[in-house]
């Protein structure tokens, strides 16, 4: 099975020092949690629609669920998996009825091991797995979820999450987020690295896959270091090549929590959304989006009581309005299956509930709540 291919600089290079590297290795916190922010939707006066979740998965505190996303086999069922951080393995639930099936994985180093699983990702039967602690990103197949091999690991510091396109010639181009800190300080906290050290905040990949085997090889970084620009604690990333845009989410709640607009190229577009809207923290993004340019970005602001939903233009990221489910809080990751499926005609989002939890939501119901439109034709 191919591996990656190492790039010129290694995993501990300028701007993260090995202190940095071994002292988050097996940390329990993430960046985003050191912070005294625990804010509640309920006692904030943000206007929202109110929508009832189709569904929430039995809860599994255990497992500490992190990120959700959905796909259909040959036989037409619809799946989602959530990576388990805790319980470093993925979680895998009927994606009509939110039943759970099984688990898949086990904790370890070794290839088909997992060691707290972040962001994740499906694509041309495909899917990709960010490890926080392995730094790395594993490849299975679908529906099998055989290896098909791993990459990163030597770009890879603190990786979370993910997004991933198909260009045209058939490779798969792949951005994950690194929140590589700059050693850490007396209390074992990671140090957040200078704004000239930011310049890695997005490690680049293009990934060819040739039958039961990937190729990756690691083609570059993206991060601005201009204060208005940088990513300080960065995990949700989203593209949306139609209009040459990628949306990343900021979490330092510092500097101000919001989602910064970068190009496909990794030029910050002197644009951040949000930051007179998020209250809580930036996490997960998902794209509705129709063939001719027309669409939602759906971003999540995460309250510890209720989770809130952010609904965009897609082409003029005008803010069209935001919901909140009746049971959704502190939401990490969020999927978007905008294809039609029994169980949901129109599409279904999900969004991971309280770490332990994932919950549906029927696009019909999202749509007629917020006058959004339920299909493109």
């Amino acid at each position: 099975m191919l591996l990656s291919c190492a790039s010129t600089a290694p995993a501990a290079t300028a701007g993260t020092s090995a202190a940095a590297t071994v002292g988050n290795r097996d940390a329990q916190l993430e960046p985003d949690e050191g912070a005294d922010h625990d804010p509640l939707l309920a006692r904030e006066k943000i206007a929202h629609a109110v929508v009832a979740e189709a569904f929430v998965s039995v809860s599994m505190p255990e497992e500490n669920l992190d990120s959700p996303v959905a796909w259909v086999d040959p036989d037409r069922h619809l799946w989602v998996a959530a990576t388990s951080k805790q319980g470093d393995r993925l979680a895998l639930f009927d994606g009509a009825t939110g039943a759970t099936r099984s688990f898949h994985g086990s904790s370890g180093g070794a290839p088909g091991q997992f060691r707290r699983p972040n962001g994740i990702f499906a694509i041309d039967s495909m899917l990709m797995v960010v490890e926080r602690d392995n730094h790395r990103v594993q490849v299975l197949a679908l529906p099998s979820l055989a290896l098909l091999g791993t990459f990163g690991m030597q770009e890879l510091v603190q990786p979370y999450g993910m997004w991933a396109r198909t260009l045209p010639d058939g490779a798969i181009d792949v951005l994950v987020t690194d929140a590589y800190m700059d050693g850490v300080d007396a209390a074992g906290e990671g140090v957040m690295p200078a704004l000239a050290k930011l310049d890695r905040r997005v490690q680049r990949y293009r990934v060819e896959r040739h039958g039961d085997a990937i190729q990756a090889r690691h083609v570059g970084s993206i991060g601005d270091t201009a204060a208005d620009g940088a990513i300080r604690i960065p995990e949700s990333i989203w593209g949306d090549p139609a209009h040459d845009r990628l949306l990343i989410a900021e979490e330092d709640v510092t500097t101000g929590t919001a989602v910064r607009e970068y190009d496909l190229q990794g030029r910050y577009r002197q644009r951040t959304i949000g930051l007179d809207r998020y209250k809580a923290q930036a996490e997960g993004i998902a794209l509705w989006q129709c063939a001719d340019g027309s669409g939602y970005w759906i971003s999540t602001d995460q309250f510890k009581d209720r989770s809130l939903f952010h609904v965009w233009d897609r082409a003029s990221l005008e803010h069209l309005g935001a919901f909140a489910g009746k049971v959704v809080a502190n939401t990490d990751g969020v999927w978007l299956h905008q294809a039609a499926t029994p169980a949901f005609p129109a599409g279904v989002f999900y969004a991971v509930h309280d770490d332990q939890a994932v919950a549906a939501f029927d696009w019909r119901d999202v749509a007629r709540a917020l006058n959004l439109r339920e299909r493109c034709a």
